[in-house]
């Protein structure tokens, strides 16, 4: 452990930057002789333009530019963002229909956007689009997910974007033929919204002949392509930075029309633009999270082993594909399709719907909380139903330790796990044995209490390759480049301390370098859990390069063969000489001799395979019943991380996670009305969790080390929100069990909790 960090908890460096207010976020460095942008949008879900006025708008007081689709294709502008498509069952691919960076013919959700006004100030740009004429056919609004005679898109009969399959359809069906038992749960997993604190926003200005576009974003590569290939530039002409960002959560990754249009007018007046959404803008604009329904079955034998599983899910894509729409609830929910269990007989079916409704694509899990919420909230109800333990029904169920490496039926190469260690850990942590003490004590209060279990498993996704570089700078300070994108995770203060722990180097002469295309050759960006291990793993490759650099060079200063020299971590050494640099005094050495080249180190490396953190989730909690109120009592998490470069930060991040989790399954809830307009557009009437919601979270690991990276690591950034959903249901069930509920689903808020008892009280008289 020695070696890949001494896993200490060491506070975020970043934050005394980001408390004093030094933090340098899009909308606080944006050029300050930047044109003021502002996005018209779409007042209606659906609806063919009949007229699109903007003349009054142009000549309108202090407005430089107004933009509509035609300017856009007028000046050669490529209007389109692509996105990835899955395929078929036949073999055929989803369906892609254009989607515009902004409307064209027809408006297909609340929001959409329509046209763009840049003017010297933002109140002129708001003033502006108010005067746009805009008029309208109205069409049919489909909200559901079902086969529609009203098309939203040619492309995509009856809203049908794709009809996805996986596993072996007919060994699932003959073990379901053969089982003693078999359970079955019809599965909402409710859309929310990601409300990350600081909303989306950009700036584009000309440098030069080139144009430097920032987003406050998770990366700048997918962007950089975007761009370039919308405004047909050569690559080389555009640089694109990320400044610091506040949250992402996946929603950040993927590309928006606003990106495009920013960096078109920047280089069409030739001077800086910028915008920013507000939140109610963010709200209807930010692709959404979650959003299917699933059918969950599975076969059991008399031992109550599981047979099989299948699944058979509807999800909603919204008006367009996103970036990643189509994969989420197919390709991306397989991969931890059978969670931790020992079955190869598995079957899932996914129909993925076009709505009037604003784009679904990643939010913090990206289809693995969607599956681990399916399976687990099936595997609780399958306890009940045979009359078994939930606990001991998992246990049995488990893969055995001696099993890794497992290939599990959807592909996926699970390198390691002791899964009953942890959940063992876990029922001794979460104080299981005095659960039916607090229950009674609850009960003498008139409270309904409930505790709810998830075993959790996610497969960490994203480009495996990744690079760094290390330069030794003039001031005597060491810049490391990465090419991965801090969302808030606490990026700087992860990778100074693990390039500190390789070579000895003061944390507090390394600089974190990130989010700028010129600077970083490549890079892969943040999301799906990626960013420690495949950039430790890189930096570790760097700093072999930099040992072995180095080592010629120093053998002859301390005037002994290279093979003698040896580097521990913190200083050169050999046997028959005094000499002892450390890595910053080498570079001195190197400098003062001329040798600039072993001042600049650069690697790429590639993991081996994924990482599968897994772990327990623990919930307890109290309804009222005569108001529906849920409360989170206690709330347990043991999590095997492998090894951890800093447990302070991997439980923050666990506490975010959990935090989300809490949210959807208790506060959270995405509401339309049947026009297709979003009535949960501010914060007054879209509950995000609140501290007075969230209990004091008990957080605690049991190792099993990674054998697919040298560092023994396992992502962390979005294992609370996988195991967390799961737990909430599972424990709200239990609560509401005795009293006759049996289908409880996310959202718990009251009026829908109160609604389950009434009921369930009205069924049984």
């Amino acid at each position: 452990m020695e070696k890949f960090g001494k896993s200490q908890p060491v506070t975020r460096v970043e934050d005394v930057r980001f408390l004093t207010g030094e933090g340098r976020y899009v909308d606080d460095i944006a050029p300050a002789d930047a044109l003021h942008g502002v996005v018209f949008r779409s007042p209606v879900a659906h609806a063919s333009i009949t007229e699109l006025n903007v003349d009054d708008a142009r000549e309108a007081p202090g407005v430089q530019m107004v933009l509509t689709l035609a300017d856009l294709e007028a000046a050669g502008v490529r209007p389109g963002l692509d996105a990835t498509l899955v395929k078929n069952i036949d073999g055929s691919k989803g369906a892609a229909p254009e989607r515009p960076v902004l409307a064209r013919d027809r408006v297909r959700f609340v929001g959409e956007p329509v046209a763009m006004v840049f003017a010297e100030t933002l109140q002129q740009a708001r003033d502006a689009a108010e005067l746009i004429e805009f008029d309208y056919d109205d069409l049919p609004v489909c909200l559901g997910l079902e086969e529609s005679e009203t098309a939203i898109h040619e492309e995509a009969p009856g809203n049908l974007a794709y009809h996805f399959g996986m596993g072996d359809a007919a060994a699932t069906d003959a073990a379901f033929a053969a089982a003693a038992h078999v359970v079955s749960l019809q599965i909402d997993d409710n859309r929310v919204i990601a409300n990350s604190l600081e909303p989306r926003g950009c700036y584009a200005e000309p440098e030069g002949e080139r144009l430097h576009v920032a987003i406050n974003g998770q990366g700048v590569w997918g962007f950089k392509q975007t761009i370039a290939k919308a405004l047909g530039l050569d690559p080389e002409a555009l640089r694109i930075t990320n400044p610091d960002v506040g949250g992402g959560f996946g929603m950040k990754a993927q590309d928006y029309p606003e990106y495009v249009i920013c960096a078109h007018a920047a280089r069409a007046l030739d001077r800086p633009v910028r915008w920013m959404a507000d939140r109610t803008e963010s709200m209807l604009s930010d692709n959404a999270g979650r959003d299917l329904t699933s059918l969950a079955e599975m076969a059991f034998d008399d031992n109550h082993r599981i047979l099989a599983y299948r699944v058979t899910t509807r999800n909603n894509l919204g008006a367009y594909n996103s970036g990643f729409g189509q994969p989420i609830q197919t390709e991306l929910f397989s991969k931890v399709l059978m969670g931790t269990y020992d079955v190869q007989a598995a079957y899932m079916s996914v129909k993925g719907y076009f709505t009037n409704t604003v784009q679904v694509d990643a939010y913090r899990g990206a289809g693995r909380p969607e599956a681990i919420y399916v399976l687990e909230r099936l595997m609780d109800r399958a306890a009940r139903e045979l009359g078994v333990d939930g606990w001991e029904l998992r246990r049995r169920n488990f893969i055995p330790a001696a099993k890794f490496p497992y290939r599990t039926v959807t592909g996926e190469l699970y390198d390691v796990g002791d899964f009953d260690r942890v959940l063992s850990h876990a029922e001794a942590s979460c104080d299981r044995a005095g659960f039916a003490a607090r229950k009674a004590a609850s009960e003498e209060h008139g409270k309904l209490r409930g505790i709810g279990l998830c075993y959790y498993i996610e497969s960490i996704l994203g480009d495996p390759s990744e690079g760094a570089r290390v330069t030794f700078d003039e001031d005597g300070g060491v810049s490391l480049f990465v090419g991965t994108q801090s969302n808030g995770q606490g990026h700087e203060t992860v990778y100074a301390r693990f390039l500190a722990d390789q070579t000895g180097i003061p944390m507090e002469r390394i600089r974190v370098v990130q989010g700028d295309s010129d600077l970083i050759a490549k890079g892969g960006g943040t999301g799906g859990s990626r960013s420690v291990t495949v950039q430790a793993n890189v930096t570790l490759t760097a700093v072999a390069g930099m040992v072995a650099a180095f080592t010629p060079f120093l053998a002859d200063s301390m005037g002994v063969e290279e093979s003698a020299v040896r580097f521990d971590n913190e200083t050169f050494r050999a046997e028959g000489s005094n000499l002892t640099p450390t890595m910053l005094e080498a570079a001195e050495m190197a400098r003062a001799a001329g040798r600039d080249d072993l001042l600049r180190h650069e690697a790429r490396d590639r993991l081996p395979g994924r990482s599968y953190p897994n772990g327990a989730h623990v919930a307890e909690v109290e309804v009222d019943p005569e108001t529906g109120t849920v409360t989170v009592e206690r709330y347990t998490v043991v999590d095997d991380f492998g090894n951890l470069i800093n447990p302070l930060l991997a439980e923050g991040q666990v506490h975010g996670g959990v935090a989300q989790g809490i949210g959807q399954a208790v506060t959270e809830h995405v509401v339309h009305d049947e026009d297709g307009q979003l009535l949960t557009a501010t914060f007054m009437d879209y509950g995000m969790p609140r501290a007075d919601i969230l209990p004091m979270f008990r957080f605690e690991t049991e190792p099993v080390p990674s054998t697919a990276n040298p560092m023994g690591m396992k992502g962390c950034g979005e294992a609370g929100t996988v195991g967390a959903m799961a737990a909430m249901g599972n424990a709200v069930q239990d609560a509401l069990w005795d009293r006759g509920v049996r289908q409880a689903d996310m959202p718990f808020t009251p009026l829908r909790v109160w609604s389950m008892l009434r009921d369930a009280s009205q069924t049984a008289a």
